[in-house]
């Protein structure tokens, strides 16, 4: 077609566009940061529940455009009506709320270059295209999906790339007339790329993450329109990239393979190109077949998002995890940096792994206990607090009676030089911190105890009962091995060792006595601070109860 025939093609389909790129361009000027700062997107597709992935690459969003001083937005990526599931667009954005990885403008957040949802930005799309056709860039396609099929089989039994190109692209070269006669007959068509491209070119690629990758020019004829006049994800992606001045795009690696489509159309876009980071998969080893695996919705919990919260992972715990993702530097670095906060790291896309990054559990909960430890009494006590009000309403209920006393039992070795981490998750405090609620302590009856292990309770009521709470631990500790002396302990294990037959035990018997009896396990946080929230009255109690127990 010659020039004015693809001017006249272009009113002919699109009658009813008629602002100009140049005006969308002035509606969406260039954004008023400073120099080096990074626009992200999260950019979903409303087709299903919210995973893991999807939280790693919004959260890679946030903190690289926060640390440089620019915008992490939502465009919500709507043009696969077909798969829209109901409520997924509410799911998105109520993740991003429950998990704090909220964006600083996008859909429901506002901003200045909404609307951030594609269903709502046809004529854009449109008028875009409308430039494309003039240019000879794009054209009408009038294949039937039965002619597609056919031509799709051919390929596969000669082993061709699939796809509408070359002697394929039977509607590339149809005539102005050929293509109204088309339409006259009421034949329905798409839009598709023209492209330009030539496979046995190679175009070469520096992503953030993975350096230099080279790939062949792209010349299939993409559909860049659907029949009912709405873009494709391609297509979309890449006007409204531009338009909301996207510096860097970060997202999964199943996306290298459509790098050469979207570079293309940046260039016969005319669009200032962006820069690529490809986020390696999350990995994990089959328990079953012992191989390496991406995770998997059917076969891993923790794969979903309702995991976390479910199972009490703290938000900002799971962001430290996130983080380790990230960067493989960030857990020594958290680690060894405990007046720090994440916020005070800096993300770097050259300590992004390249391949793919194995889920550890373990580390999850070793830094969830971390998290723990750094917390004061009265954070955990309202973070619990406000987990068990979802969760385990009957335990927010004791929280709610036992406030003051919780406070206190969850400050318990928070100030020493090595804090005690011996919470991973809330939904671990309700049975770590059994013995102090009264109401849990007797319901579970000494049910946790591993043996059936007998202790001297005479001797634990004599201690008891010359019980003074009124003194330092030095002072205390000092005064039960005084106590094991004067009843025939050592004063600590090592002279036990030496000469058992000189002794009853070691003064260690002691003190496990008096933990079994007043906590129900042989092993807890420090027995002197247990012992001064409950005071001296429920430590009797706890005598009694425990007399009880082993007379059943």
């Amino acid at each position: 077609m010659s020039d004015n025939e693809r001017v006249e093609l272009a009113e002919m389909l699109f009658p009813n566009i008629t602002k100009t790129r140049e005006e969308y361009e002035k509606m969406y000027p260039e954004r008023n940061l400073k120099e080096g700062a990074m626009v992200t997107r999260y950019a979903p597709s409303p087709t299903g529940s919210v995973h893991l992935g999807n939280l790693l690459s919004a959260f890679c969003d946030m903190v690289y455009a926060r640390q440089s001083g620019g915008s992490y937005y939502l465009r919500i990526e709507d043009t696969d009506q077909k798969r829209k599931v109901e409520g997924g667009i509410e799911n998105i954005t109520g993740v991003l709320h429950d998990f704090l990885i909220l964006p600083n403008e996008g859909y429901s957040f506002g901003g200045e270059y909404a609307p951030y949802i594609q269903s709502e930005r046809n004529e854009i799309y449109q008028c875009y295209i409308k430039d494309l056709i003039k240019q000879g860039y794009a054209y009408p396609c009038f294949m039937s999906e039965e002619e597609i099929a056919s031509i799709r089989e051919e390929q596969e039994i000669n082993k061709t790339k699939i796809g509408i190109y070359g002697v394929y692209a039977a509607d590339r070269d149809l005539s102005l007339e050929e293509v109204k006669e088309k339409i006259s007959n009421g034949e329905e068509y798409v839009i598709r790329l023209k492209s330009p491209g030539d496979a046995k070119k190679e175009i070469e690629v520096i992503d953030c993450i993975k350096g230099k990758m080279k790939f062949p020019e792209h010349d299939v004829d993409t559909i860049l329109l659907k029949k009912d006049g709405t873009p494709t994800y391609h297509f979309a992606h890449a006007i409204d990239d531009h338009l909301m001045h996207t510096t860097h795009v970060i997202r999964g690696d199943e996306w290298v393979s459509s790098l050469p489509l979207h570079i293309q159309l940046f260039e016969i876009l005319g669009f200032k190109p962006m820069k690529y980071a490809h986020i390696a998969p999350i990995t994990i080893k089959d328990k079953e077949t012992g191989n390496i695996r991406k995770i998997s919705k059917r076969k891993d919990p923790f794969f979903g998002v309702k995991y976390y919260d479910e199972n009490g992972i703290p938000i900002e715990a799971l962001h430290l995890y996130l983080a380790t993702i990230t960067n493989t530097n960030f857990e020594e670095w958290y680690l060894n940096n405990s007046d720090k906060t994440i916020n005070d790291f800096e993300f770097s896309f050259d300590k992004q792994a390249v391949g793919g990054t194995s889920f550890d559990e373990a580390k999850l909960m070793n830094l969830c206990k971390t998290y723990f430890s750094r917390k004061s009494g009265e954070e955990v006590y309202k973070e619990t607090y406000h987990w068990a009000l979802k969760h385990d309403t009957e335990y927010a209920k004791l929280l709610e009676e036992n406030k003051e006393d919780m406070i206190k039992f969850f400050s318990i070795e928070k100030d020493g030089d090595r804090p005690r981490k011996d919470i991973a998750k809330y939904s671990d405090v309700r049975e770590e911190f059994s013995y102090a609620i009264d109401e849990l302590f007797i319901k579970e009856d000494y049910s946790k105890l591993e043996s059936d292990k007998t202790y001297d309770l005479e001797l634990v009521k004599e201690y008891i009962d010359n019980l003074d709470l009124n003194q330092s631990n030095e002072e205390w500790f000092h005064g039960v091995k005084e106590f094991a002396i004067t009843h025939g302990y050592a004063a600590n294990p090592k002279d036990y060792k030496k000469d058992p037959a000189s002794y009853k035990g070691h003064v260690g018997d002691i003190c496990e006595a008096l933990r079994v009896v007043i906590t129900g396990r042989t092993k807890s946080p420090d027995l002197l601070s247990i012992m001064k929230v409950l005071g001296k009255q429920k430590v009797e109690m706890r005598l009694n109860l425990y007399k009880e127990h082993i007379n059943k």
